[in-house]
């Protein structure tokens, strides 16, 4: 019961860095790897206890990459950046990185 609700965990993970990344090769590899490095090292976690905690921030991880996440997509027109937040980032402050970090992440 337990594997299959760690997979369902792993899944769901999986969904919202792949809707909240679309688009970014980069990002999408990177948090795919970061998602099965966690997992991986809670692999022969036994106690219920820890995996039920486990299980918790992964749920967590998961709501904050769907609703705390937003991607910024460069403007061919304007050559500045857009950020566009869905329905799923309702009531969510967002707080905007300047032109400079972008430019210097990317």
């Amino acid at each position: 019961m337990v594997r299959g609700e760690a997979l369902s965990a792993y899944r769901v993970l999986l969904r919202a860095t792949r809707k909240t990344f679309a688009g970014d090769t980069l990002m999408l590899k990177g948090s795919a790897l970061e998602v099965r490095k966690k997992f991986e090292e809670n692999r022969h976690v036994n106690s219920e206890t820890e995996i039920r905690k486990l299980l918790e921030e992964a749920k967590e991880a998961s709501h904050f990459i769907t609703a705390m996440i937003v991607q910024a997509k460069l403007n061919s027109d304007s050559g500045g950046y857009e950020v566009k937040p869905s329905k799923e980032h309702a009531g969510a402050t967002l707080e905007l990185p300047s032109e400079e970090i972008i430019r210097r992440s990317g």
